[in-house]
């Protein structure tokens, strides 16, 4: 009785005092009572033979109690006491050299096994490195000598016995190895809490990493976002063209050179983020919420800001080049008619202004008329000239011309000088009017020459202003036009040669008569300044200006038609780009949805598309290098493509993010099958209800189809129940579930993971029940830069209970779970 009350733990009722034989039964039957009621079975063993002596009967009934009290409890990963006793020394001796235990026999004899029982847990009792495998008599009587003195273990063993038994006693091994079980199981549990505790802190440490690498490459991006949208949405136009041109030089460096790489940042940056949230929810930690400002959300609006003002940005530019290309053409143009307009009115007013008919006769009287006549005549010709000079200085204004103030005044005082000569003209004419019965002969045949002459002269003054005239084309069927116009031109000047020597011929006929009556054959014609010697000149000069002309037009054509061929090159390389990228999206898609193999094939073909996708991008960048060809030469407009390079340049961006975006989920739908113990299998067989039930396909689930999906699954999803899934799966509230949030849920509902409650009884076992723990005991079972981390942000102890020094665990854990800075 005395050996069940020391070995149990618990009192036994009262023995009965007395030497005879009936009362050592009575005692007997008590402890066997006793050991009955525990649920341990006695077969033949009665009290009368435990009194008379008898030795098998007494050592079976002492087994069966060391069996009961001392062996049975041990259990190890739900195995019986002997093999969870043996599996517990096996993991214990597995990292010692020449220590191999297979059983409770034989696998002791050398001493080694019990020497490192003893070293794995107090390594300061003994020096495993100086023991030696042909010394086991030395081995055993060290190890139980020390299991005596250090561990209170009593020396229940013989060393000799062990050793020179061939099979020693298993029964007593077991026994004697059971103590050191016992012993050890403090440890083995405080091991097993700081081991905990260290898996808990390393990953809170390796998020606050994660947490402080995205908020620096999102304060950066960020950054660059507001240096670059100010400058794109700059719609403020340069005078010249090279200010211009160098405008649009840095925004296609802009485009090919700084872009690129923001957007392969901003990818990385929302791969990071979501990565991050997963490893938080996998390990049952708080989401975490970036600096105000830095939300994924509010770098994709700015994001958004950036497009719209990189929208529009090289149209604007594009168009502004344009409009200077025109407005320096029509300055040019201007310039030319003013100075014509010049020429032709130099000594107009001032012969308006003469009084030479006062004193004139008749005969120059009636010349003078005429003449005037003729002077009307070519005024009204020269009114469209005029005309033109006006509308181009209003066009220049319309677009608006650097030097439009100069412009202005020009034309303002070409037009008064228009509005002076019509007065002075129609002044004259009236005082002609006023003498003509003075005067009444004129010559009739100066009067033809003069009226055919000056047309004619201002048709050879138009022709030439037409030959010299500045153009300016943009396609093969603009300057076609030109050159059918030229032509047709040409066709006329046969009529035009006819007309000019009818007009010689009438002042051939006036010299002609002058001989006849013997007048002066230096005559002047009195109503024309025009003479046949400058119709001669211009008519040379026309003749000089029309091959002239068509070596122009030939060269516009030869270059029309090279940009041409740069239009149909874009465009053979444009049809064949575009169709590639939407059948390397449809494949992007198949593979996104395939469920027919595991995550590891779907993301290896993920790779391999992304391979390909590399390996295009030299056509990608053959056909940027031809589309800043063609805008170097000014080519604004294809009709032989759809496709735009904004469009080629939006889907390859469309393309990659898509790409990353997919191989982003799949990464992170093996680390939650990895993390959570998902087979393949239960991964496939979520997807293919996802996608039966995400029926538009359109990035998630709607409402309704989640809830038809949960009701297939077998859930009982009534209104509250299904206000609270939703709560987790869409916390955006943005009407959809998306298939990681799905896997997510589902896996979530059974998967075990820390929590505040298991990290504070972890710190319990650390503290030996003590609601406080102290440095030197965390400093003790943790190594030392996570101890460092507990120590620096767990608060005092505050209880009544508390000591200097004491820290509280209970709030450190409860903070470690809860909404925090950690």
């Amino acid at each position: 009785m005395l050996l069940l009350e020391v070995i149990s733990g618990e009192r036994l009722p009262k023995p009965d005092k007395g030497k005879m034989r009936f009362h050592k039964i009575a005692n007997v039957n008590k402890a066997l009572d006793y050991i009955t009621s525990k649920g341990v079975k006695l077969v033949s063993i009665g009290a009368e033979e435990i009194v008379d002596g008898n030795v098998k009967m007494t050592l079976g009934l002492i087994w069966t109690i060391i069996l009961r009290f001392a062996i049975q409890d041990i259990s190890v990963e739900e195995t019986s006491a002997k093999e969870g006793l043996l599996l517990w020394c096996q993991r214990k001796t597995a990292p010692y050299r020449n220590v191999n235990v297979q059983n409770f026999h034989v696998s002791w004899k050398d001493g080694l096994s019990l020497c490192a029982l003893i070293h794995r847990h107090r390594p300061d009792l003994i020096d495993f490195t100086k023991l030696h495998k042909n010394d086991p008599l030395g081995n055993l009587n060290l190890a139980m000598e020390v299991a005596e003195k250090h561990l209170d273990i009593p020396k229940m063993l013989d060393a000799e016995d062990i050793i020179n038994t061939p099979k020693p006693d298993e029964r007593a091994i077991m026994t004697y190895v059971s103590c050191f079980y016992h012993a050890f199981a403090g440890a083995e549990q405080a091991e097993t809490a700081a081991n905990r505790i260290c898996k808990v802190l390393g990953v809170n440490q390796e998020n606050e990493k994660l947490m402080e690498e995205y908020e620096k490459l999102a304060s950066d991006l960020l950054e660059w976002i507001r240096h670059v949208t100010p400058w794109l949405g700059n719609r403020s136009p340069e005078k010249t063209m090279v200010d211009m041109c160098k405008k649009l030089e840095d925004f296609r460096d802009y485009r090919r050179i700084h872009k690129p790489s923001k957007v392969q940042e901003k990818c990385q940056l929302e791969i990071n983020f979501n990565t991050l949230q997963t490893k938080l929810r996998i390990n049952n930690r708080p989401a975490f919420m970036p600096s105000e400002g830095r939300m994924v959300s509010d770098i994709a609006n700015a994001w958004q800001g950036l497009e719209q003002a990189e929208k529009g940005y090289e149209d604007w530019l594009l168009a502004e080049i344009r409009r200077l290309e025109r407005v320096e053409h029509l300055a040019e143009k201007f310039r030319q008619k003013t100075a014509m307009h010049d020429e032709w009115s130099v000594g107009k007013e001032r012969g308006l202004r003469r009084k030479d008919f006062e004193t004139a006769s008749l005969m120059e009287l009636k010349a003078l008329l005429r003449k005037h006549e003729a002077f009307e005549s070519n005024l009204a010709s020269h009114q469209d000239r005029v005309e033109q000079i006006a509308a181009i200085a209003q066009e220049l204004n319309e677009l608006d011309y650097r030097a439009a103030a100069s412009i202005n005044e020009r034309c303002q005082a070409i037009c008064d000088q228009w509005d002076q000569l019509g007065t002075l003209t129609q002044k004259r004419r009236l005082s002609l009017e006023r003498t003509e019965k003075v005067l009444e002969t004129l010559e009739q045949l100066f009067l033809e020459f003069a009226k055919r002459s000056g047309p004619f002269n201002n048709w050879m003054e138009g022709a030439m202003e037409d030959l010299q005239d500045i153009f300016i084309v943009h396609t093969v069927d603009e300057i076609q036009s030109l050159v059918s116009a030229h032509e047709q031109f040409k066709s006329t000047l046969s009529e035009a040669d006819s007309e000019r020597k009818s007009i010689l011929s009438l002042y051939s006929e006036v010299q002609k008569i002058s001989q006849s009556y013997g007048l002066s054959s230096d005559l002047t014609n009195p109503f024309s300044c025009i003479t046949p010697a400058e119709l001669t000149t211009k008519w040379d000069k026309v003749k000089r200006l029309v091959p002239q002309r068509d070596s122009c037009l030939q060269g516009e054509l030869t270059r029309q038609i090279a940009k041409e061929g740069m239009r149909r090159q874009f465009a053979a390389q444009a049809n064949i780009i575009g169709p590639w990228m939407q059948t390397r999206m449809e494949e992007l898609s198949r593979i996104s949805v395939d469920v027919g193999g595991s995550l590891e094939e779907q993301m290896n073909q993920l790779k391999h598309l992304e391979q390909i996708i590399i390996n295009y991008k030299a056509n990608i960048d053959k056909l940027e290098g031809d589309h800043q060809t063609i805008q170097e030469n000014f080519v604004f407009e294809n009709k032989h493509t759809n496709y735009t390079m904004e469009h080629i340049r939006v889907g390859w961006e469309l393309l990659l993010t898509t790409l990353t975006r997919t191989m982003n989920e799949i990464e992170a739908q093996i680390l939650i099958r990895n993390a959570k113990g998902i087979s393949q299998q239960q991964i496939n067989e979520l997807r293919s209800s996802f996608t039966h039930f995400n029926r538009k396909k359109k990035g998630g689930m709607e409402t309704d189809d989640f809830r038809a999906c949960l009701i297939s699954m077998g859930y009982d999803v009534g209104e509250a129940e299904f206000a609270r899934i939703m709560s987790l799966v869409d916390q955006n509230s943005t009407g959809k579930v998306t298939f990681q949030a799905f896997v997510d849920f589902m896996t979530r509902e059974t998967a075990e993971s820390d929590t505040a409650e298991h990290v504070v009884a972890s710190f319990r076992i650390l503290a030996a029940d003590k609601p406080y723990i102290l440095l030197e005991e965390l400093r003790r079972e943790l190594p030392p830069d996570q101890a460092d981390y507990c120590i620096s942000r767990m608060p005092l102890y505050s209880g009544p209970d508390g000591i200097l020094g004491a820290l509280d665990y209970t709030s450190f854990s409860t903070t470690l779970y809860g909404e925090s800075d950690l």
